[in-house]
């Protein structure tokens, strides 16, 4: 599957973007999807995780409350609705894609990524 993220941009800290994930492919269904960031100089960090039906959801404690992921089957996107944006938060977002229906919170259970969309929370 090819994943393309956007949504990206520069906010002030409080607001909110949506970023969003499209994907290639007709199993898109059948996919777990992953948000992961990366900060400059630091690692990539899991941040949010839905499984293939969209039941199963899971946050990394620092978005719990502030994030949260959905899917739409019928149109192959992922979306990540980010509120109350602190600049913590700045980082390029990655989607990801893992083989199997589950959900997942670490990046080698992911074998697709996107091209990843940054964002900048100013302070």
């Amino acid at each position: 599957v090819q994943l393309q993220a956007s949504g990206g941009g520069l906010v002030q800290a409080g607001g909110s973007l949506r970023l969003s994930c499209a994907a290639s492919g007709r199993t898109f269904s059948s996919y777990g999807m992953g948000w992961f960031r990366q900060a400059p100089g630091k690692e990539r960090e899991f941040v949010a995780t839905i499984s293939a039906s969209g039941r199963g959801t899971a946050y990394a404690n620092s978005v719990k409350g502030r994030f949260t992921t959905s899917r739409d089957n019928a149109k192959n996107t992922v979306a990540l609705q980010m509120n109350s944006l602190k600049p913590e938060d700045t980082a390029v977002y990655y989607c990801a894609a893992r083989n199997g229906p589950f959900s997942g919170t670490k990046s080698t259970e992911f074998t697709s990524w996107g091209q990843g969309t940054l964002v900048t929370v100013s302070s």
